[in-house]
């Protein structure tokens, strides 16, 4: 069964889990949002999609960004943190983890050198709230900027998956070839093992997302 998420937790205790690019400087900016055509490691958006956390990697990586953009928690609010968010009833995670696993986790973290930035993928596109676009707009723009090189990479695919997914959809190939105005086949070609996997555990999340309202 799946569990909503609960934001709340964080709201009330001001926790940040999404920060936008700091140095990194756009290379062209939108009402919608920014374009970063080398793109920029900067920008941590967690929970902004309806994915959850899968693997004990993905609990960590998310633990160390959550350590990385509070430094001024003091270590038992972030332990509490922590275990709120590893709770599976909280909704952010998708297993169950024992206490002792946590807590060598939680050490791991603490031990993290917080002034340098955890590993993060490279975004080109950054869209801002509430820009009230449609998905086929957003892939149009995607397609539009990225698809200047006439060139589908791993990378574009890869960005044109998250807005696909940040607007609450099914990630298809046929969605995909829709913003580069290409072929079936040249998504097929260009997309490795890793993105096969990122696709189906970032759908897997819609279905669970539909179930849940359909029980409640």
């Amino acid at each position: 069964m799946s569990h909503k998420r609960n934001l709340d937790y964080l709201h009330r205790r001001r926790i940040i889990y999404r920060r936008s690019p700091i140095t990194d400087q756009p290379s062209e900016q939108f009402e919608w949002g920014d374009f970063y055509e080398d793109g920029t490691h900067e920008c941590y958006e967690l929970f902004r999609s309806n994915a959850k956390i899968t693997t004990y990697r993905s609990l960590k990586w998310h633990l160390l960004v959550l350590y990385y953009l509070n430094p001024e928690t003091k270590q038992e609010q972030f332990d509490k943190l922590a275990s709120f968010i590893a709770d599976k009833q909280n909704g952010f995670i998708t297993f169950s983890i024992n206490y002792g696993h946590l807590n060598n986790m939680i050490k791991e973290v603490d031990m993290y050198d917080i002034t340098v930035p955890p590993k993060n993928k490279l975004r080109k596109i950054i869209f801002k709230d509430g820009t009230g676009l449609s998905l086929a707009a957003k892939l149009k723009i995607v397609g539009g900027l990225i698809g200047r090189a006439k060139k589908v990479t791993k990378d574009a695919i890869y960005t044109a998956m998250i807005v696909i997914n940040s607007n609450k959809e099914l990630i298809t190939v046929g969605k995909l070839a829709y913003a580069y105005n290409c072929s079936a086949r040249t998504i097929y070609r260009n997309m490795c093992a890793e993105l096969k996997q990122e696709k189906e555990t970032l759908n897997k999340q819609i279905y669970e997302k539909v179930q849940y309202r359909e029980l409640h």
